[in-house]
């Protein structure tokens, strides 16, 4: 039999997973153009390079690193904080890490600009 203080029976995954917040958007300084790999510990589906210039490889790190980041300083070396207010609204993020960022910085939760409609 185990023990422990795991989860709640009933709980789902979604829940409990835990996700990184960074202290603020200014700490963001991470690379903004030309070709960068992550570290294997944020992706390691075989190819890990991603051309910051090509708006689909930008949208995806950015998503990867939300997503896998287990310290702010993984956060604070892969993402730039003005690209990610840009990006926020397009991101494909769980609903809990976008409510744990949106709730920290609430800038992030606006309407895109200049979207016709």
């Amino acid at each position: 039999m185990v023990s422990g203080s795991g989860a709640p029976p009933g709980s789902r995954y979604v829940d409990q997973r835990h996700y990184v917040v960074a202290a603020s958007l200014a700490d963001l300084r991470g690379p903004v153009g030309g070709k960068v790999a992550l570290d294997r510990w944020l992706d390691w589906s075989g190819d890990s390079t991603y051309d910051l210039d090509e708006a689909g490889d930008l949208q995806l790190i950015y998503q990867t690193v939300l997503n896998q980041a287990s310290t702010v300083a993984d956060l604070c070396r892969w993402l730039d904080g003005d690209t990610l207010c840009r990006l926020w609204p397009s991101l494909w993020l769980p609903a809990r890490l976008r409510a744990l960022w949106q709730a920290r910085f609430p800038e992030l939760d606006r309407p895109p600009q200049g979207l016709a409609g």
